[in-house]
């Protein structure tokens, strides 16, 4: 019987530390996996670039989980991904779970902010209440039908609130059954330490330089206590500042930049070798056909 991401993931974590880089769609997901990292973390804010918006909570359940599919069809390693505020009350984090779960994705995180979301790292947040976002929790419990697969309960109540407040819901959630706490924003290096030993359970740490969150060591991240890293924001940003560069040169060049693989090997990087061997037919056949020798004389 084939092992569930879920199950997969939940072998990682017992290892120590799992760092989980954010992809926004199969390619870079398939990138990730290629890199040597053992999980992919499926970022909300990248997912909404990569469809054209701010991460202002305009993507829909539908267009969020469909590139969760297509990230986890592509890739062999276990799935994190952001599932925003559930999209609704109890009975869509209900078939968000399901939805999710049914893609092949290991775990999601559900936050209690109210929709429409926006970037943790944005001021002009809301959350709901705390019993609101605990029965969010509650029922994504009860929705999934693998008991592996993880559910993460994501608090930004330390930017609207106070640090003491997202450290009681992140415990509220864990005491439910949650399976990791998420405390999204931590603005010290001293709350950063302070989250693993307040939370009564496996913590999740959002790497991502440029916003409120202090810059740590992966290393660091692992001796305080942290359970898993996700890097949300390192391939989108890259991607953008690649792309703008390579344009750039064209504009200004009139010549588009030298790649440093040829059009064979970019195809290899994502199953050509794979995909030819299924191949049937004459022009295969003769492809793969021993050469016969040249008559003599």
């Amino acid at each position: 019987m084939r092992t569930s991401a879920g199950r997969q993931l939940r072998d990682l974590l017992y290892k120590g530390m799992l760092v989980a880089p954010g992809a926004f769609n199969a390619m870079t997901a398939r990138l990730v996996e290629q890199a040597g990292f053992e999980a992919v973390y499926m970022t909300g804010s990248g997912t909404s670039a990569a469809y054209g918006y701010p991460d202002f909570g305009l993507l829909t359940m539908t267009e969020m989980v469909e590139n969760a599919a297509a990230i986890a069809r592509s890739t062999n390693i276990p799935l994190i991904a952001d599932a925003d505020t559930g999209y609704g009350n109890e009975l869509n984090v209900t078939r968000t779970v399901r939805e999710y779960e049914l893609r092949g994705v290991a775990a999601l995180h559900l936050e209690d902010q109210v929709a429409p979301k926006r970037c943790g790292h944005l001021e002009g947040k809301e959350i709901v209440s705390r019993e609101e976002f605990t029965a969010k929790i509650a029922a994504a419990l009860a929705a999934r039908r693998d008991p592996d697969f993880l559910i993460i309960a994501r608090t930004d109540a330390r930017s609207v609130v106070s640090f003491e407040e997202a450290i009681a819901r992140a415990n509220t959630a864990l005491s439910i059954g949650a399976d990791m706490a998420f405390v999204e924003a931590p603005q010290t290096m001293e709350e950063v330490v302070a989250i693993p030993k307040l939370v009564n359970g496996p913590c999740l740490f959002n790497l991502a330089p440029g916003t409120k969150t202090p810059v740590v060591d992966l290393r660091e991240a692992a001796k305080m206590g942290y359970a898993l890293c996700i890097v949300p924001g390192i391939l989108s940003k890259a991607t953008i500042e690649a792309c703008d560069d390579a344009l750039q040169l064209l504009k200004t060049t009139h010549l588009p930049p030298i790649p440093r693989m040829s059009v064979a090997d970019s195809f290899r990087r994502f199953g050509a070798d794979e995909w030819n061997a299924l191949r049937r037919g004459p022009a295969n056949e003769s492809a793969q056909a021993p050469k016969a020798d040249k008559p003599k004389g």
